[in-house]
């Protein structure tokens, strides 16, 4: 063969395989171009489906806070409607012990005295305090619609019986007879161991009053001059007295006035308890006033004189010194 058609043949062959070199490099760079395209338009957020799914996933954070704003926000609007509705609760309690302030009864028609009057009010409202903490379980009971057990209606009625079986008694008199020395009954109150007012009554004279004693007993002419009989108040005293602890301050005195008799066993005299007299007075009679200041701390008897207010002191002196009284009566 000759020589220059060698050299054309191998010129030719490596040609053609210069071309199929190019043609597979150009494809790889386009494939290797796409696939960068691709990479890119994650990488880089461009434009696209890519594109639109990174800026999806960008966006999640910002719903997330969003939504968990919404979430804090209706919470404290919970917390703000809990706080009203608990002031609104407070409110209307404090309107119901107000409007049951103003409700309270008057404890006769002749309570014309301002000074009787607010005292009235306040052991009013002290009984009611005291009534309230002995019977809750039974009020919770009661506002909750719930009918009481057989057991606690016993229990109601042996709290009832013990309240009312010591029952406290103080007498206002006026004076009659010659230069007034002698006492006539004018009013009578007797209150329960709470407090409680069970007998409040102004008694129309019998005989002529010569001396009112208006500065110490508070009776005055237009308070007793529609009083009730005599005789149908002391058969409500002995009725009220009738197998019950009796407790007052020279009770003798009150159970004269009244014309009737207790018996001594059941009597609780603050002025006859021999080791309040010795801690008080040096074993002399001690006033009811000083008692009070002493053993109580509270004041009496500022002015005219007010026998539920006295009768209810004596029984606080009671309430307090009880324990040990009830064991000096036992050692005797």
């Amino acid at each position: 063969m000759p020589q220059h058609y060698k050299l054309q043949q191998q010129s030719s062959q490596n040609s053609a395989s210069d071309n199929g070199k190019k043609r597979s490099a150009g494809k790889n760079m386009a494939e290797s171009d796409q696939k960068n395209q691709k990479r890119g338009l994650w990488r880089g957020g461009g434009t696209g489906d890519a594109g639109v799914l990174r800026q999806q996933h960008n966006s999640q954070p910002d719903q997330l806070l969003h939504v968990t704003k919404e979430i804090a926000n209706q919470s404290n609007s919970k917390i703000q409607e809990n706080l009203s509705n608990m002031c609104m609760e407070q409110l209307q309690l404090q309107m119901q012990t107000i409007l049951s302030f103003n409700q309270i009864p008057l404890a006769s028609a002749s309570n014309t005295n301002s000074e009787s009057h607010q005292s009235y009010r306040r052991g009013w409202l002290e009984q009611q305090g005291e009534s309230n903490d002995l019977l809750q379980t039974d009020q919770r009971n009661s506002e909750n619609n719930h009918p009481l057990s057989k057991s606690a209606r016993l229990r109601q009625k042996r709290r009832a019986a013990q309240i009312n079986r010591y029952v406290a008694i103080d007498c206002e008199m006026v004076g009659v007879g010659h230069n007034g020395q002698d006492d006539m009954l004018a009013r009578v109150s007797i209150v329960n161991r709470q407090g409680k007012v069970l007998l409040d009554k102004f008694v129309k004279p019998w005989n002529k009053v010569t001396d009112y004693r208006t500065s110490i007993s508070g009776i005055r002419p237009e308070d007793i001059q529609d009083g009730d009989d005599f005789h149908l108040v002391q058969d409500q005293v002995v009725e009220l007295l009738q197998g019950k602890i009796l407790v007052g301050h020279a009770i003798r005195n009150d159970l004269a006035v009244l014309h009737i008799k207790h018996p001594f066993k059941n009597i609780r005299d603050t002025a006859r308890y021999k080791p309040l007299c010795r801690l008080v007075s040096n074993g002399r009679t001690p006033s009811l006033k000083h008692l009070s200041q002493v053993i109580l701390g509270m004041e009496i008897q500022v002015g005219e004189h007010n026998s539920v207010e006295d009768a209810r002191a004596a029984m606080k002196i009671y309430n307090r010194l009880r324990t040990d009284w009830e064991r000096y009566i036992q050692k005797q």
